[in-house]
């Protein structure tokens, strides 16, 4: 671990950085560029004093999740966040196969939506942010772990919460798709990818993966239209647009429903509400 290269190149960063560009509110006069140490702490859901010493060279090294956390606070490119974890003695994230780094440009754009859900999914179906209406409206997705923070593997093995936000007489038609896009990322991930082990994880765990995986069915299918069933607002009927990365490996989804409609009046309410009335999510299951 380089202890100054990482503090510089953190201090340099946020320093870079303007509330504006992350999602912030410009708030009082500032008297140094960049944004605050107890901003970047915030965004990368870590202590202020934690980030202080690592800006302070006097630092523990940080654990890859923290670095992937700073990485997506600081908006960095995926080179960039290459050079922090080698600064910081790790070896640098698999770019074909993990996935994980959040795009700048689809983060650039989430933070300039507050009054729709909308939330950055990888290809192998994982939640890698949302913003605050998708957490009201989907539930926190942040808290699994392991192979539960793929979609795709949960909506298999843990069925009864799964599906639950889904009417009973599409749930056939989510699991075709559902499969077909892991079909998808496993053609581009390969075997040793990401992909593979859920593949292999999930023919082991369910039979109805397995009988659906043989239909060979390939597609990155986003629906156009759905409906979603809300545990207080019941049935929201929703449009859904998606704007993939170059590499299509990340996803922007975006959900709005249509003007002067129910689902339109349920969507503001549920900005207003947020998640205080709502129930919890299911517990995070760990793999």
């Amino acid at each position: 671990m380089d202890r100054s290269a990482l503090a510089d190149f953190l201090r340099r960063h946020r320093e870079t950085l303007r509330p504006e560009d992350v999602g912030l509110p410009p708030g009082a006069r500032r008297r140094a560029p960049g944004l605050r140490r107890e901003e970047v702490a915030l965004l990368a859901a870590m202590s202020t004093d934690y980030y202080t010493r690592l800006e302070q060279r006097r630092g523990p090294q940080p654990s890859d999740q923290m670095l992937a956390s700073l990485a997506r606070a600081l908006r960095l490119t995926a080179d960039e966040r290459d050079y922090l974890y080698r600064v910081a003695g790790h070896n640098t994230p698999d770019r074909i196969s993990a996935g994980d780094h959040l795009s700048p440009a689809l983060q650039r754009v989430l933070d300039r939506l507050q009054d729709t859900p909308a939330l950055v999914l990888s290809s192998t179906g994982e939640t890698l942010v949302q913003n605050r209406m998708a957490v009201a409206l989907l539930g926190d997705r942040s808290g699994y772990t392991g192979l539960a923070r793929s979609e795709y593997y949960r909506w298999f093995t843990e069925p009864e919460t799964a599906r639950a936000q889904y009417p009973e007489d599409d749930r056939e038609r989510q699991s075709r798709a559902q499969v077909a896009s892991l079909r998808d990322a496993y053609g581009t991930m390969g075997p040793r990818s990401r992909a593979g082990e859920l593949v292999r994880a999930l023919l082991a765990e369910s039979p109805e993966f397995a009988a659906l995986w043989e239909r060979h069915e390939v597609a990155r299918r986003f629906e156009d239209h759905k409906t979603l069933l809300h545990p207080e607002l019941g049935a929201i009927e929703l449009d859904c647009q998606a704007l993939f990365t170059e590499d299509q490996s990340q996803c922007l989804l975006v959900l709005t429903a249509a003007p002067r409609t129910e689902a339109a009046e349920k969507l503001a309410l549920l900005g207003v509400l947020g998640t205080q009335s709502f129930a919890p999510s299911a517990p995070a299951k760990s793999s």
